[in-house]
């Protein structure tokens, strides 16, 4: 330390006390972050958390309430195993016949009699056939009356998903999976089909693409119903890059909003393009919706959480999520420390106890997994309650001493912020621990724009939010995406009643599917 700084000391021994303790404070919060940091870019992105096996007794010390009775990780034993060898290829594909054959002169026995066949092995192996590429032709046939000769007459062209196009719904539905489900951006497909002889510029596949989602949208207005009848809905954001948005720089962020929900047995999941994230927009999207919402902490939530006819649920997944950084840092503590000390034990961290805690909630919720609502909400009362009370104490004793800024601090703060809201869904038993189910919902768009990086224009970007609503809906519903859409297409062009748009809901449409399959795998035209 240079002499003007040493001057700028204060004199007072407490107050110097007091700015070694703030400089010391400041040192280990950085340090927490370059730890982070390092960890976010140079390590596996799980969120398992470190086993902890055997340190209850400490962990019971420490929080001065009894800890969970046991670990809430299976052991190898408990755990189920995969069948051992090959696994048997799938039942309802066709099978092709080739049979081998002994040459004749085999067929004679050494003792010189005539050998007769006794039956047959048969070995499998699985064939692809790559994409086939065909032309549709519409014939339609011209009559017209010699006698009189008044006119000629053609049955009219049914109607088509893009009018006046080459493409056919089974074209489109390729070209909308591969883009939105197998995240192959358009310029990639443009080449895959010049490869196979066909030349379709991607300004005209994103033209198609634009289309089809304009085709849908009396259907996803439907799903929108449907969505808002249920008694729960999930919601998750995450930033997605528009080119040419009005009034904003190239660079700058917009957002893809995720909406998961619908009834027990309709599963809706719907995508949503806005420019901003703003609670205005978390507003419109749950305007008039009366019931269950779940979210994470973030602030756009919590006006619309807090108006009436509106119950806000947290998500147990965020919280844990903020333990693992916590319980990162105090394992890179110890093993300094064991590094300086190699007899010394290491007694487990505040965060390894809360994580054990949080575990044993998930490991509830494993064993309540299936069983029907009412089942569910009488063990959570029994044995989740429990749990989350002992919890609250063991916070209750340590959030006064905690750092806020520290990942410790910040990991006790986010628990004690959101306790409420993390112990609603106790009360129903069709809520969920947490929020993943609408992250998970979320994970195919995040996927998608690591290989086409951005949306060019709005409607682009309003296109691919109602294109992987449908693509969602469908999987959220055990459907072929492919399967769907190319029926999606190929109907709703047709369909001039709501009864006939209704007709191809996910779940409406199952059955036909099913029966459709059955059908190609038998051999027949489907």
């Amino acid at each position: 330390m240079n002499e003007q700084a040493a001057e700028q000391l204060p004199d007072d021994v407490d107050t110097l006390k007091a700015l070694l303790l703030q400089k010391q404070q400041r040192i280990r919060l950085l340090e927490e972050q370059i730890l982070l940091m390092r960890d976010k870019h140079f390590t596996s992105g799980s969120e398992q958390a470190s086993n902890q096996l055997g340190f209850f007794d400490e962990a019971e010390a420490e929080a001065d309430a009894e800890p969970p009775e046991a670990p809430t990780t299976a052991s190898p034993a408990t755990t189920p195993k995969k069948p051992a060898g090959r696994q048997q290829l799938p039942a309802d594909l066709p099978r092709v016949r080739r049979e081998h054959d002994l040459p004749e002169e085999e067929k004679i026995c050494t003792c010189g009699c005539q050998m007769r066949e006794i039956g047959e092995e048969t070995s499998e192996q699985l064939d692809i056939i790559p994409a086939k590429i065909q032309v549709i032709q519409h014939v339609r046939k011209k009559y017209a009356c010699k006698a009189c000769e008044a006119g000629v007459k053609t049955t009219p062209l049914p109607a088509q998903p893009i009018s006046r196009s080459s493409a056919s719904p089974g074209l489109l539905a390729q070209i909308t999976v591969a883009k939105y489900q197998d995240a192959l951006p358009l310029a990639r497909q443009e080449k895959i089909f010049h490869r196979i002889g066909v030349d379709l510029p991607r300004n005209t596949l994103a033209s198609w693409i634009i289309r089809c989602s304009q085709l849908v949208q009396p259907l996803l207005n439907l799903l929108e119903d449907r969505l808002r009848d249920g008694p729960i809905i999930q919601c998750d954001e995450t930033p997605v890059q528009v080119l040419k948005e009005p009034d904003k720089p190239p660079e700058s962020q917009s957002y893809m909003w995720v909406r998961l929900g619908g009834l027990s047995d309709e599963s809706v999941v719907l995508y949503d393009y806005y420019a901003s994230r703003s609670g205005e927009v978390a507003g419109t999207l749950l305007s008039g919706f009366n019931g269950y919402l779940q979210t994470d902490d973030y602030a756009g939530y919590h006006a619309v959480g807090a108006e009436k006819g509106i119950i806000h649920l947290g998500c147990w997944a965020h919280a844990r999520r903020k333990f693992i950084e916590a319980q990162k840092v105090a394992d890179s503590k110890n093993k300094k420390s064991k590094g300086k000390d190699k007899n010394k034990k290491n007694r487990p961290s505040k965060a390894d106890i809360a994580l054990n805690y949080i575990g044993h909630l998930y490991g509830i919720e494993r064993k309540c997994k299936h069983l029907s609502p009412e089942e569910r909400y009488q063990l959570r009362q029994a044995k989740s309650l429990p749990v989350l009370n002992k919890l609250r104490s063991w916070l209750d004793k340590n959030l006064p001493g905690a750092l806020p800024k520290t990942a410790l601090g910040k990991a006790l703060f986010y628990l004690q912020k959101n306790w409420e809201k993390l112990c609603v869904y106790t009360e129903d038993g069709r809520l969920n621990i947490d929020n993943n189910g609408a992250e998970n919902a979320i994970r195919p768009f995040v996927i998608g724009r690591k290989n086409w990086l951005f949306s060019d224009t709005t409607n682009g970007a309003k296109a691919s939010a109602a294109l992987y609503s449908l693509i969602e809906t469908a999987k959220a519903n055990d459907l072929e995406p492919y399967d769907y859409l190319r029926r999606v297409y190929a109907e709703l062009p047709q369909a001039n009643t709501v009864e006939a748009i209704e007709a191809l809901l996910p779940w409406n449409a199952k059955e036909a599917l099913l029966a459709e399959k059955r059908a190609l795998a038998e051999g027949g035209e489907g």
